[in-house]
């Protein structure tokens, strides 16, 4: 059997450029290499794509770039759409493009929009499920509409940066709130605060890295996380815990320090509320628009009450990451998790392509 052509992009203008190597490489060493050909296309934090090489992602210190192949995207040629800029040539005709780039510029619906035109199939979320659900903003106005539990929040502009202060919001808010860019992933730019100092910084620190922010309502309760998989069918895994000894769950205790224990499965959790943790997973991923692949993550109060934190529409895929850990916990290997996505994307494509894009004459 001929295998398929798997373009495996990584990397991206985001602060997270560096998680997204690491999640490339442990998809590269996960898939299976009898059924799939990777294709490995670099984006560097300067925008750039390259044709990147195994030695090099493989490399505990890769660059994006090394290689020096930098390539072009082409649109509107039928077959061959990324083309060598040193020779001139087209790469091998790509059957899906496996994105893996977190953050701003990778899962915000602009690359989506990019595979789009160029009409090739992808993993993970369409352009409008990506950008609604990389938006804290426009996430909770959805779920809040859907009727899904949300901590309140306000959205601010940098525009009014001078006129925000830490009593105004208390007021609304109550004395514990979080403040987060909206527009960014792994936690980065989160702060917790508590009076007008911190909240002072929390904004200085947020704008550094959106136009908008979400100053939110802290949310007493359990830190749980899912995965999500499928299309118009939806699969959720089993739950697991995110348990801090101290600080809170954001980059620096994901990716760096060791204050984050993970419990897979999550622990004390009965059938009964299994059943509605998961429920309200799929009922987000549905509101938001999703398919292929996402993380949702919630809150589960002393009361049982779950409140949905947010989506993660390209959850990472390093060794410590939740997704692929609560699918082979849940009874799907990584290998054929990472098929299964394949699958979906192609499935999608499929589908959509029978929708005419052309006014039908009556």
């Amino acid at each position: 059997m001929k295998k398929q052509n798997i373009g495996l992009v990584f990397g991206g203008k985001s602060p997270e450029h560096e998680v997204s190597i690491i999640s490339a490489r442990n998809i590269f060493n996960a898939i299976n290499k009898d059924k799939f050909e990777v294709q490995l296309i670099g984006i560097a934090q300067n925008g750039n794509w390259y044709l990147e090489t195994e030695a090099n992602l493989l490399d505990k210190n890769c660059v994006i770039g090394k290689s020096n192949i930098q390539l072009a995207v082409v649109f509107g040629e039928s077959q061959q759409k990324i083309m060598r800029l040193d020779t001139g040539n087209f790469i091998d005709v790509l059957d899906v493009i496996f994105p893996i780039t977190h953050g701003p510029n990778g899962e915000d619906g602009t690359l989506q929009g990019i595979f789009t035109q160029l009409d090739i199939p992808f993993v993970g979320p369409s352009v409008l499920g990506s950008a609604v659900s990389m938006d804290k903003d426009f996430t909770k106005r959805i779920l809040r509409d859907a009727g899904i539990g949300h901590a309140k929040g306000i959205t601010v502009y940098q525009h009014d940066k001078d006129k925000l202060s830490y009593a105004e919001f208390e007021k609304e808010l109550g004395k514990i709130m979080f403040v987060k860019p909206c527009n960014m992933g792994s936690s980065i730019g989160v702060s917790k605060v508590t009076d007008e100092q911190s909240f002072r910084h929390a904004i200085n620190e947020a704008f550094k890295f959106d136009t908008k922010l979400l100053v939110e309502q802290a949310v007493i309760g359990r830190e749980l996380e899912c995965a999500v998989l499928g299309n118009e069918t939806i699969d959720v895994s089993i739950f697991g815990e995110v348990i801090m000894d101290e600080g809170i769950y954001d980059f620096e205790n994901k990716y760096i320090n060791d204050n984050a224990k993970i419990v897979i499965p999550a622990e004390h959790i009965s059938p009964t509320l299994l059943q509605k943790l998961q429920a309200t997973a799929k009922n987000a991923y549905r509101a938001l628009g999703l398919e292929g692949l996402s993380r949702i993550d919630v809150f589960l109060t002393t009361n049982e009450e779950v409140i949905v934190n947010e989506p993660n529409t390209l959850p990472g895929f390093t060794s410590i990451s939740m997704y692929p850990k609560l699918w082979e916990n849940s009874g799907l290997s990584y290998p054929d998790l990472i098929e299964r996505l394949i699958q979906l994307a192609i499935a999608r494509y499929n589908r959509d392509k029978q929708l005419s894009r052309k006014r039908i004459d009556k």
